[in-house]
């Protein structure tokens, strides 16, 4: 009997233990379980909810620590439809705060859609609105009165620029969807923006230290200096105003290095009220026109072209040309700017009077092939890869293409026919500048994350000519200014520069009446530390660049050298510094 009672026994254990593992391995399945996953994700409904959290956006800097961008606390403004005792209540103490109509109010509250339990009545609503509101709201509560029951306030960012129009058309500015246009902004949209994170956020409030902090967005420093910047814009503004420009650009850069200190552009908007941009600007290459918008720039190009007939041994300082006035290129007769002849000349005396028709013989000598093999080095056709959203290309005709013609040679050596944008030509001078070396143009100095600064180094795009034709080139184009005692001079320090003046093409040719005008030039000569290009868009008070860019050259360079700490060139010499 005994025996009987063990087996029923041990039957009975064996059960139980197959059935606690059936128990376990079910628990198993369900946990793993394609529904539990998806139950999982929505997280208990009654303890918290899964929410999007969205980084504080990096801020902007200049070179010197100012903050050129940066970011301001706004609140979204709503009403929770299940906890509203008084429509009309909220409808006209929210309509009198927000600068809205209690009609207005009252339609977003109850008219929402069923499904809804949450209304936004105004978003991007500043601190000091908020903090009036919220003391109505204590008041209210503190005499037991809820009529304004279920209003609630939820902060977020909003970027904000306490420089307002300061380097707008670097900076470019950022939407309310959150993202970057034009410039830095949208250029870097990605590092500054930060990632965002999906969190399950506790209900109870006792639970808030459970939520993680969202790494901000990475900051950046940028090689503007804020003050230059503020100088060149103004200087820009004035020159528009004495000379009757329509718009302008006026562009400081390291030739070294290919930092640009200041970026000037016209017209320009407080980034603050960004939606300003529809009212101001046509199209998207207006918005920076130092970069986005390419032209035909005239006379500067013919430093290139001198660039490269000197390091192609074509020429050399000392070869004369005998100019009767006109020159016939591919069947065309091309003439010079004053339409007279200017005799014997020799290179420098070709640059100092700005002769087409000796720029154009230089090129025939050089040859299709030679010519636009260093225009292509030089990087005329070809973006700077600025980093800044938005660069054109600009457009250099070359022999094989459908719209190029043998006359092409003698009018591109004088800058006819070939558009560029003003930090390509720039990016191009920047080899004579920098004895042969051609840098590349930035405006990223360094990224800050994580308590760690990354510097971001120079770059250089080739070396298109020789260290001694740089020098050459830029001895010529000293003496060509300091020959015509130019208004370009600037008093205590030698200067290498050019002037451009280009009518405007139209349909039915060249316009001779109006004009861009541009001046490309660097210094200290004996160690580049600045080059500066203006461009000015049709001036009324003269056509020509002489009288325009020229003096507008020299008070650039008056306040870059003060800006910029650089001795006078008999101190530097008395001292040997650099």
């Amino acid at each position: 009997m005994r025996q009987q009672y063990a087996v029923r026994s041990l039957m009975i254990v064996a059960g139980l233990i197959v059935l606690g593992i059936a128990v376990i391995a079910q628990m198993i399945r369900i946990q793993n379980s394609e529904q539990a996953k998806i139950f999982l994700s929505q997280g208990d409904l009654y303890a918290g909810e899964f929410r999007t959290f969205y980084p504080e956006r990096g801020e902007i800097y200049d070179r010197n620590g100012h903050l050129l961008a940066g970011n301001r606390t706004v609140y979204e403004v709503g009403v929770s439809l299940g906890e509203m005792k008084d429509v009309d209540a909220l409808a006209y103490v929210l309509g009198t705060y927000l600068d809205m109509t209690f009609e207005e109010v009252r339609e977003k509250l109850l008219n929402s859609p069923e499904t809804w339990t949450y209304v936004v009545v105004k978003d991007f609503v500043d601190a000091n609105t908020v903090a009036a509101l919220q003391e109505v709201v204590k008041q209210l509560e503190e005499a037991d009165d809820d009529r304004l029951n279920g209003l609630g306030f939820k902060p977020h960012f909003q970027r904000s620029y306490p420089e307002k129009t300061l380097a707008s058309n670097v900076l470019g500015f950022v939407a309310r969807d959150g993202r970057g246009y034009f410039g830095i902004e949208e250029k870097y949209n990605d590092l500054l923006a930060g990632n965002p994170v999906q969190m399950w956020v506790p209900r109870d409030p006792n639970k808030a230290t459970e939520i993680p902090k969202v790494p901000n967005g990475t900051t950046l420093v940028l090689t503007i200096h804020r003050d230059l910047q503020a100088k060149v814009e103004s200087l820009l503004d004035e020159s528009l105003v004495e000379y009757g420009a329509k718009n302008g650009t006026i562009i400081v850069m390291d030739p070294k290095t290919g930092e640009i200190l200041a970026m000037a552009s016209t017209p320009r908007i407080d980034l603050n009220n960004y939606t300003d941009y529809f009212l101001v600007y046509e199209n998207g290459s207006q918005y920076n026109r130092a970069i986005g918008s390419a032209y035909e720039a005239g006379s500067v190009v013919k430093v290139l072209t001198m660039a490269a007939a000197l390091d192609a041994g074509t020429v050399t300082p000392n070869t004369t040309y005998i100019d009767t006035g006109s020159i016939n290129v591919g069947g065309i007769t091309l003439r010079n700017w004053d339409r007279q002849p200017w005799g014997q000349r020799d290179m420098t005396e070709c640059l100092r009077y700005s002769l087409n028709v000796c720029l154009a013989w230089v090129a025939t000598q050089m040859g299709s092939p030679t010519f636009y093999s260093y225009m292509d080095r030089f990087g005329l056709g070809h973006r700077t890869g600025v980093d800044l959203a938005d660069e054109a290309m600009g457009r250099l005709k070359v022999p094989g293409d459908s719209d190029w013609y043998p006359v092409d040679l003698g009018t591109n050596a004088f800058g006819q026919g070939v558009t560029v944008t003003p930090l390509q030509l720039m990016m191009a001078a920047s080899a004579i500048a920098n004895e042969g070396q051609m840098v590349t143009p930035h405006v990223l100095y360094a990224m800050l994350r994580d308590g760690h600064q990354y510097n971001v180094p120079s770059q250089y795009a080739g070396s298109p000519i020789s260290a001694q034709t740089a020098r050459t080139l830029t001895e010529m184009l000293a003496v060509s200014l300091e020959g015509e005692s130019s208004a370009a001079l600037v008093p205590g320090y030698r200067v290498a520069g050019k002037t451009g003046t280009a009518q405007i093409p139209t349909p039915n040719g060249y316009d001779p009446n109006h004009t861009n005008v541009s001046f490309i030039g660097w210094g200290p000569v004996d160690d580049p530390r600045f080059m500066i290009y203006i461009w000015l868009q049709e001036p009324t008070a003269s056509i020509w660049s002489s009288q325009t860019t020229a003096p507008v050259f020299s008070k650039v360079a008056e306040q870059t050298v003060i800006m910029l700490n650089i001795p006078p060139d008999v101190v530097r010499a008395q001292y040997g510094s650099r």
